[in-house]
C-alpha cells in the first residue's frame, strides 16, 4: 500500500509518499481502508517531533480518518468487514491503510460522505467538549472565537450558536470573516486591521465576553484575555502562531476569570472515554438534522500531504483540509 511516511522530524517537504507493507491488526485493532483524511494541526506537530506524542520512526502522520473495515483483530466484535467507520488513531492516517483500536472508531450516518466525516471528530468533538463541558457556555452569553475561518474555529462558531451565544469570529482577513458570516457569526472583528480589544469593548458595551475560545495563542492570547468579562472562562486550545502565550497571572485574579486547557480529543478518549462517545454521538445527530455541517476548504490527493499541512502552517486554511485517498 502506498503512504505518507515521516523518516525524520522535519517540514511537511521532509515526507516520503512510497509503498509500505500492509497492515495487520492486533488484538482489539480494525484495518480499516482508508477514503480520507482530515488534516489536523498537531500533524504539524508530529512530524516537527514538537507533539507530546512521539511515535517510533518511521510513521505516517493522521489522527482522524474516514473509511471502511478491512480486517478485524481478535475480540472485536462491535464493527464488521465492510463496515463505514470513522477512525481515531494516534498516528498512521495519512495512507491507505491504518491501524485503529476498536474503542476509538464510530459509525458513520448514513448518507455521510467519507472527507466529510475525516473532518468531523477532531474539531468538532474537541470544540463541543471545550463549551460545553470545560466552558459551561450558556445561553445568552457572549463567545469570543479567534482563529475563526479554520477548521477549529469555524466548528466553534457553529455549536456556540447552538448552544445559544452571542458569537464574535475573530481573524486576519476579510475572506476568512466572510466564512465565519456564512457559519452564523454574529459579529466580526478582523484583528489583521482592526484592535482586537478596542473591538470588543465596542460590540459588547464595555462588558466583555463571557467565553474564549483560543486555538492561536501568541499575542492574541493576552489581549483576548483582557478582553473576557468577570467570571469568564478562557479555553486554551493551542498555539498555531508557534508561540505559547506567558500570561501575566494578575489578570485572572483582578478578572475572577478561570484558565482552562482543553485537551485534545486523543487524551479525553482516554480520560474521559464515555463523555466522548456521548458526545460524539449527539454531534452525528445534530449532522443528521442538518444542525452542522463541516466546511471543507480544500481537498488534496494523498501525495500531496506536505501541500495540505503547508496551508495549515501558513495559516492559509479557510475551514478543514482533506486528503482524498485512493483504493489500493
Amino acid at each position: 500500500m502506498k503512504a505518507v511516511v515521516c523518516k525524520t522530524y522535519g517540514p511537511p517537504e521532509s515526507l516520503v509518499y512510497e509503498e509500505v507493507p500492509s497492515k495487520r491488526p492486533g488484538k482489539g485493532q480494525v484495518v480499516i481502508s482508508v477514503r480520507a483524511a482530515g488534516v489536523n494541526f498537531p500533524d504539524t506537530l508530529l512530524i516537527a517531533g514538537k507533539y507530546q506524542l512521539k511515535p517510533p520512526m518511521p510513521f505516517s502522520p493522521g489522527i482522524e480518518v474516514a473509511g471502511v473495515v478491512k480486517e478485524l483483530g481478535a475480540g472485536v466484535d462491535s464493527v464488521q468487514i465492510g463496515d463505514r467507520v470513522i477512525g481515531l488513531p494516534d498516528q498512521g492516517g495519512f495512507a491507505q491503510e491504518v491501524l485503529v483500536d476498536a474503542a476509538r472508531l464510530f459509525s458513520m450516518p448514513q448518507g455521510m460522505e467519507f472527507p466529510i466525516a475525516s473532518a468531523f471528530v477532531a474539531t468538532y468533538g474537541t470544540a463541543y467538549y471545550a463549551l460545553k463541558d470545560r466552558g459551561q457556555l450558556r445561553p445568552g452569553e457572549t463567545l469570543l472565537v479567534l482563529g475563526a475561518a479554520g477548521g477549529a474555529g469555524l466548528c466553534t462558531v457553529e455549536i456556540g450558536k447552538i448552544l445559544g451565544a452571542r458569537v464574535i469570529a475573530a481573524a486576519s482577513s476579510e475572506e476568512k470573516l466572510a466564512v465565519c458570516k456564512q457559519q452564523g457569526a454574529d459579529e466580526l472583528i478582523n484583528y489583521a486591521t482592526q484592535d482586537l480589544r478596542e473591538r470588543v469593548k465596542d460590540l459588547t458595551g464595555g462588558n466583555g465576553v463571557d467565553v474564549v475560545y483560543d486555538p492561536v495563542g501568541g499575542n492574541y492570547s493576552e489581549v483576548a484575555l483582557r478582553t473576557i468579562a468577570w467570571g469568564g472562562r478562557f479555553l486554551v486550545i493551542g498555539f498555531t502562531t508557534g508561540d505559547i502565550a506567558r500570561i501575566p497571572l494578575n489578570l485572572p485574579l483582578l478578572k475572577g476569570c478561570s484558565i482552562v486547557g482543553i485537551f485534545f480529543w486523543a487524551s479525553l478518549t482516554l480520560h474521559e472515554p464515555t463523555l466522548h462517545q456521548e458526545n460524539v454521538r449527539e454531534l452525528l445527530s445534530w449532522y443528521m438534522t442538518g444542525k452542522i455541517k463541516p466546511h471543507i476548504g480544500a481537498t488534496y490527493p494523498l501525495h500531496r500531504a506536505a501541500d495540505a499541512l503547508n496551508e495549515l502552517l501558513n495559516r492559509q486554511a479557510k475551514g478543514k483540509l482533506v486528503l482524498l485517498v485512493e483504493e489500493g
